[in-house]
């Protein structure tokens, strides 16, 4: 018997200390480069989009690979990248870290919807209030001290 699954990983993270460093000028050339690395993994990103200080992903993930390898290949992979174009001056690198919620395939055109809207989305609200936003709506329990 076959093994099959498809889940929906949106996947978060931040720049150091969330400097806004990503430019508007090259940010849909850092989500090309960073679809292509999802693609290389056998996975399929579905959308990915930010804002100067964070990026969200909605990818599939080959069930080979675990989440977290495939996080830190796209921040490896992404830091270099952005670093050797020179298109980002300002960037340092990824916080160290990440967020992965989990979504069923009928939540597609949803959560496509909201990670295509984050610039509209973020002048009503901040990184560190949907961060907590996303953590309460998927039960997660965190402590502040840590959180930023």
């Amino acid at each position: 018997m076959s093994s099959y699954r498809r889940v929906i990983y949106h996947i978060v993270f931040a720049t150091i200390n969330r400097q806004p460093t990503i430019s508007e000028q090259h940010c849909q050339e850092l989500y090309r480069y960073i679809g292509g690395v999802i693609a290389k993994r056998n996975s399929i990103p579905y959308e990915i989009n930010g804002v100067g200080d964070h990026i969200h992903i909605l990818s599939d993930l080959n069930p080979s690979i675990s989440l977290a390898n495939f996080v830190k290949e796209i921040k490896i992979a992404s830091n270099a990248w952005m670093k050797e174009s020179g298109k980002f001056p300002l960037f340092d690198g990824w916080q160290e870290g990440y967020s992965a919620f989990t979504y069923s395939l009928r939540e597609k055109s949803t959560l496509v919807r909201y990670v295509l809207n984050q610039k509209v989305h973020h002048n009503t609200e901040s990184l560190e209030e949907e961060y907590k936003r996303l953590l309460k709506e998927h039960q997660i329990r965190y402590d502040d001290r840590y959180l930023f």
